[in-house]
């Protein structure tokens, strides 16, 4: 059975690029009905409205036969930016359970860029779900310097962790040691 090419999951390509648009639209997080993400990005991809669904690629052996399939870092959640038309363009596609609106518009924005940036760095990457405290750190060295996280060790492995507070999940990429920096106190302390 052929393997489908990668979809796009951020459209416009230059989503990320400059700060946002001041044309009106806003970040919505989209709570699809199960296993609809992809069908809705393809909605919103004809459409013409602005969306981000981060995916990793999972490889799987089947039958001697290895098999790569991309699935979404959030099941359940795609990324809108759009103003009341786009939502009301996502709405009727009738697979989306909620969308939810965003109250940190910047603090949205600035974690889905780190996700975009960890996607396309070809790190290999995974969904981390319910993350535990660690220690928080910067990266200093590699593409990814520049992006604060959290980091875990399994085992042997370092493991960085970004975070999308709004859904308590994340995105992991394993690093090494010498790549990362652990944050001043005052910069780890939660703003109040």
């Amino acid at each position: 059975m052929p393997l489908l090419p990668a979809e796009p999951c951020c459209f416009p390509a230059e989503l990320f690029v400059g700060p946002d648009p001041s044309d009106g639209s806003v970040w919505w997080v989209l709570h699809a009905k199960p296993r609809t993400e992809k069908a809705i990005a393809r909605s919103l991809f004809k459409d013409g409205v602005s969306f981000f669904l981060p995916v990793y690629e999972q490889s799987r052996t089947v039958r001697n036969r290895v098999q790569k399939s991309h699935l979404p870092l959030f099941p359940g959640y795609l990324f809108l930016r759009a103003g009341e038309e786009g939502r009301l363009r996502a709405l009727e596609t009738n697979q989306i359970a909620h969308c939810l609106p965003v109250k940190d518009q910047s603090q949205l924005r600035s974690e889905l860029e780190a996700v975009y940036r960890v996607m396309i760095s070809g790190s290999p990457i995974g969904p981390q779900a319910r993350l535990a405290p660690g220690t928080l750190v910067t990266i200093t060295k590699g593409p990814l310097e520049g992006l604060k996280g959290k980091i875990l060790r399994r085992g042997n492995q370092l493991t960085f962790v970004l975070e999308v507070h709004m859904l308590s999940q994340g995105v992991s990429v394993e690093i090494e040691s010498w790549m990362v920096e652990a944050l001043p106190q005052e910069e780890s302390q939660p703003a109040v």
